[in-house]
Formats: structure tokens, C-alpha cells, sequence
């Protein structure tokens, strides 16, 4: 059976076979965070893993549905993964993806509103606020294809020729193959993003190949694809009603996990961007 996910450690889980040709695997353990880092170095690891070559970050955490400490381990855990992936100086464009009229697909606009834009703060305005060596940041939530016409990666690739970023930060909803990952994961990779992709509506690709500048993709999974919960439910793959064959299931309280997941992943993306400010700072300056 073909279980649908967009966790390359899940696909990691799936593959029959522990060492693989082509894939380096790493894990460590903070407190309640665990973090596993995925390499695919060449083309043996992009089939067993269905995935480009590039660095795949998942990193674990206590569920967002219960009290969630924005500042805490796990915010610091993401910010410092991110910033291993990010160039060290230039403009970021960070994008929020997304539907923000759906719940489970709200993650990146909800994200992009509290992500601290400074591309317009000129040199003298920064060294008159103190911030001397703030980086320059813009945002942009350019919705989906369904709401304005146009494909996210055209509107991207519009922006980028304009403004020119050194890299360009994407964050999505993602889809897990398990209940236990909904909402108390982020995964973080170099190879950019196909949106959809994970609830069988894929767009166009946004990566290096065809931006022409770095994409780093952050994400949360907040759905599953009904015929592989059922399959990890009860390890058989039975047919499914034909109204269900299509269906995505998300957790009951899947609009407190994107509120909180959101503000976590804003707050580690700010704090990646501008490690000179404390995140509690950053995130008056947004909220």
C-alpha cells in the first residue's frame, strides 16, 4: 500500500530496510525534544525515499493541542535548525502557504502575520531604534490557486525577481501517515516544497531548480489521508467507501494546534532571522 506523507522520516520508517545506500541519519534527544536529521546524498536514496537530495529535519515536540511555551525548548530547537539551512547574510522572503478559510490549511497565512518584516527599515531608522543589525525580511501569503487564479509558485517567482531575496523560507500544513505526529511535529528541509502534494492536489514545484534561489521548507502536520489512518489503525488495507477513498482526517482540535503552532514556528523563524533580539521582543514587535 502507498501511504501518503510528507515526513521524510515516516517514508524513512515505511522503507523495509534500516541501513540504506544513499541516506545518513542522525537523531539526538533534548529534554522532551528529539530531533532527526535525514541526508539523501545521491540517487539510490531519492527512490528508497521517494525524495530529492537534500537535508530533512524533523523535529518532535510536545503536542501543540496541550499548553505550549512559545520561548521554549522546542521553539529554540527549530530556530537553531533553521539557521544551519539558512545562507548567513541577505534578504529572507518568508511565504506562508495555504488556504486561510480552511483550519488545517491555515498554518502558513496564520504563520506569515506574525513574521517580523523589516525590508523596509532603512539604515538610519535602524541604527535610530537600536537594531543596527537587523536583516532584512519580507513576507508575503499569496493564498491558492482557487482564490486568485494565479499558482503560488508564479506569484513567488514574480516577488523574487523583484526583490531578489538570498533565500526564501515556505511553510505549509504538511500531511503525517500517523495520528501520533499531527500537531506536535516540524519538519524543516533544504529542497523546497510542492504545495498540495500531501492532499493529493499537487502545484508546481517551489525549490532552487525553479526559483533560482534557496527554499527552505518548514511545515506541520495537521492531516491525514483516511486509507492510510485506517491502515495504521488496523494494519490491513481494507477498501474504503468510495466517499471516503478521497477523505482527510484532522484532529478535533485542530484550530488551538494552529494557533500555536503557528505563533511557535513565527517565533523560530524571527528569532533564526534576527538572533541579535530576544524572542520575546520579536514577538511583541508582531503580536
Amino acid at each position: 500500500m502507498d501511504l501518503r506523507t510528507d515526513l521524510a522520516l515516516e517514508q524513512h520508517e515505511i522503507s523495509s530496510r534500516s541501513a540504506l545506500d544513499g541516506i545518513e541519519k542522525k537523531q539526538t534527544s533534548h529534554r522532551k525534544i528529539k530531533i532527526t536529521e535525514i541526508k539523501i546524498t545521491n540517487q539510490n536514496g531519492e527512490k528508497a525515499l521517494r525524495r530529492k537530495i537534500g537535508t530533512y529535519i524533523t523535529v518532535e515536540l510536545p503536542g501543540f493541542g496541550s499548553a505550549t511555551d512559545i520561548f521554549g525548548d522546542g521553539m529554540k530547537a527549530v530556530a537553531s535548525e533553521l539557521k544551519k539551512l539558512l545562507p548567513a547574510e541577505g534578504l529572507v522572503l518568508v511565504a506562508g502557504l495555504g488556504n486561510n478559510q480552511i483550519t488545517p490549511d491555515a498554518l502558513g497565512p496564520e504563520c506569515a502575520s506574525l513574521i517580523f518584516s523589516t525590508r523596509h527599515i532603512g539604515k538610519e531608522l535602524r541604527e535610530s531604534i537600536g537594531f543596527e543589525s537587523l536583516r532584512p525580511v519580507a513576507r508575503i501569503t499569496p493564498g491558492v490557486l482557487g482564490q486568485n487564479g494565479i499558482e503560488t509558485g508564479e506569484i513567488l517567482a514574480g516577488i523574487i525577481k523583484q526583490v531578489s531575496p538570498a533565500a526564501v523560507i515556505t511553510v505549509d500544513a504538511l500531511a503525517s501517515r500517523r495520528l501520533s505526529r499531527l500537531g506536535c511535529t516540524v519538519q524543516l528541509c533544504d529542497t523546497g516544497i510542492t504545495p498540495g502534494s500531501g492532499v493529493g492536489n499537487a502545484r508546481a514545484e517551489i525549490s532552487r531548480d525553479t526559483m533560482g534561489v534557496p527554499v527552505i521548507s518548514l511545515g506541520v502536520p495537521t492531516v491525514v489521508d483516511a486509507a492510510t489512518l485506517a491502515y495504521d489503525l488496523t494494519g490491513t488495507s481494507g477498501k474504503l467507501e468510495k466517499s471516503g477513498e478521497k477523505m482527510m482526517v484532522t484532529p478535533r482540535e485542530i484550530d488551538l494546534i494552529i494557533e500555536r503552532a503557528s505563533k511557535l514556528v513565527a517565533t523560530a523563524i524571527n528569532s533564526a532571522l534576527q538572533p541579535d533580539i530576544s524572542a520575546e521582543e520579536l514577538y511583541s514587535l508582531v503580536s
